[in-house]
């Protein structure tokens, strides 16, 4: 859209602006998921050698790539997002976004129903998976 109101055919440093700036959070995103998995996945193996609670660390494991990966997905989003509304604001582009944010959503909801045992739209008073109860109140007991 903007490409077509700033540029004739000219360079415009605006729209190479914007675009860098939809490059910058592709890559903060790639950034975010390689940075937290690699976090997840050292702390998982201090956890291991020192022996905590081996019934919860693959669930820890699980929680914590999960939430690398819905921040991830949240952050590609926005720059999809910049990149087709500000750069290319054609139907086929805005096509393709909505099924980027189609496929991202379902993504999102999967992810939550591994972690939590629920469906994101259910309240938390809604009675999740026997297992994913019981794993979540020793991996986290109530603060006193």
């Amino acid at each position: 859209m903007l490409r077509v109101l700033f540029s004739a055919g000219q360079a415009n440093p605006v729209l190479d602006w914007i675009e860098r700036a939809a490059v910058f959070i592709e890559v903060l995103a790639v950034a975010i998921i390689v940075s937290a998995i690699l976090i997840a996945l050292l702390r998982y193996l201090v956890d291991l050698v020192l022996d905590r609670e081996r019934d919860l660390l693959y669930h820890k494991l699980k929680i914590s790539l999960g939430k690398a990966l819905l921040l991830g997905l949240e952050v590609l989003v926005a720059a999809d997002v910049i990149h087709t509304v500000a750069l290319e604001a054609t139907m086929e582009s805005v096509f393709v976004l909505g099924l980027l944010v189609l496929i991202r959503t379902f993504l999102s909801w999967a992810l939550v129903v591994e972690m939590e045992g629920r469906w994101p739209w259910q309240s938390q008073s809604v009675t999740p998976l026997p297992a994913a109860t019981e794993i979540a109140q020793r991996a986290d007991p109530p603060s006193q």
